[in-house]
């Protein structure tokens, strides 16, 4: 009975690491980015919920969140084997593999911002030296990946809850600049259930060399967001 206690213990613990980091509240700043979403808005192409829903979509399955997705799993699995070399290689090519400089300030003030919150709460050994290694290279998908990793919580899970976090912080942006109701915005977050249940699932085998995506109109729109007159996000 002690034992199988203590079992069901250790499942929340990951469960309620997920909540924590993912939370609105964690200090990140994730609120103040949109990943181009408010030029969408600005220029007409997202307008009500079926084109937000539509964008997400699209994002989720062939942009940020399919990339990023093969990024947490090879942060994760370096991690989580002890592989400084392999873990600063994935570093790298996640803070490369940016389509704007706006995009670039998104990864990167969200990773280290992470990096300095997670730190001092919670024991991640492979998190500290990435932080040591490359304090100026820290994407946000990865120290995600590797604080999971340190607290041993399993890739699936931690992507799943990565991947609900971004999406939820862009239907948030879509509800503030369309806007939209609450209910609108929940109905939307809740139809990208299955898409980031297939991002997940597409890419459990895929290796670095097929990182790649398909979200041109997405890139540029944070691009144009750049010079953007009058905004709320900063990216």
């Amino acid at each position: 009975m002690i034992t199988a206690t203590a079992a069901r213990m250790v499942d929340r613990s990951a469960l309620f690491r997920l909540m924590t980091w993912m939370s609105p509240a964690y200090p990140v700043g994730a609120y103040t980015y949109s990943q181009g979403l408010e030029w969408a808005v600005e220029d007409g192409t997202v307008t009500d919920t079926e084109s937000l829903d539509d964008w997400l979509t699209q994002v989720l399955r062939h942009g940020t969140g399919h990339t990023d997705a093969i990024l947490f799993r090879h942060a994760h699995e370096a991690a989580a084997a002890g592989d400084l070399d392999g873990l600063l290689d994935v570093a790298d090519l996640a803070a490369a593999f940016q389509p704007s400089s706006e995009r670039r300030l998104e990864a990167l003030a969200q990773g280290r911002a992470f990096a300095l919150a997670t730190l001092p709460a919670f024991s991640s050994p492979m998190l500290a030296k990435l932080e040591a290694a490359r304090p100026d290279a820290l994407a946000y998908t990865v120290t995600v990946a590797v604080a999971a990793a340190d607290q041993k919580i399993a890739v699936e899970d931690a992507l799943a809850a990565f991947l609900h976090g971004v999406a939820a912080n862009l239907v948030s942006a879509g509800v503030r600049l369309i806007p939209l109701g609450q209910s609108a915005g929940l109905k939307v977050l809740t139809a990208l259930e299955p898409v980031m249940t297939e991002v997940a699932d597409a890419t459990r085998s895929l290796s670095l060399d097929e990182l790649g995506g398909a979200t041109v109109i997405a890139d540029i729109a944070s691009m144009r967001h750049e010079t953007q007159y009058t905004r709320l996000f900063r990216s």
